[in-house]
């Protein structure tokens, strides 16, 4: 498979440098390479359209083995194929820009507004469930002892 939608290839939705250098085999199956195109197809491709430029990927899908090595959340929605994180480093739009353009125009399960300062997270995660499951659940991640918290900013 090449893409994953007209903008993702396959490629940079399963690239991991972590997985590479630990020999991890980050192959999604059938079913996460489904909610892949999906995730692609409702969120992405329409934020794309927005930013009328490049986005990059930061990360995509992660095996359960590849999310242990790197420390992710045992119940990351990366693992399932749901969830992406992206950055502005192209520099058509910020960081910000992004999150409330799918807060206010997109629907998705969990947008995470993730570190950074008050005007610009460092990166941006999005999950999708499916229309009927998506919770529009808004996060603020920030480091607390040294352990990563949420704090849900839905309603501001």
């Amino acid at each position: 498979m090449a893409k994953i939608s007209k903008h993702i290839t396959y490629k940079e939705a399963t690239r991991s440098v972590t997985a590479l250098r630990l020999g991890i085999d980050n192959t999604p199956n059938d079913y996460e390479l489904q909610n892949m195109e999906l995730i692609a197809e409702k969120v992405f491709e329409p934020l794309r359209r927005a930013v009328n430029g490049p986005i990059k990927i930061n990360s995509f899908f992660r095996c359960e083995e590849l999310n242990k090595a790197i420390g992710g959340s045992n119940r990351s929605q990366h693992c399932q194929g749901r969830a992406i994180d992206i950055d502005d480093f192209y520099g058509y739009v910020s960081n910000s820009y992004m999150y409330y353009y799918i807060k206010d125009n997109l629907d998705f399960d969990q947008l995470i507004w993730e570190f950074g300062t008050d005007t610009e997270p460092d990166w941006v995660h999005i999950s999708y469930v499916d229309g009927d499951s998506n919770r529009k659940r808004c996060l603020l991640a920030y480091k607390e002892n040294g352990k990563t918290k949420y704090k849900d900013i839905s309603n501001v």
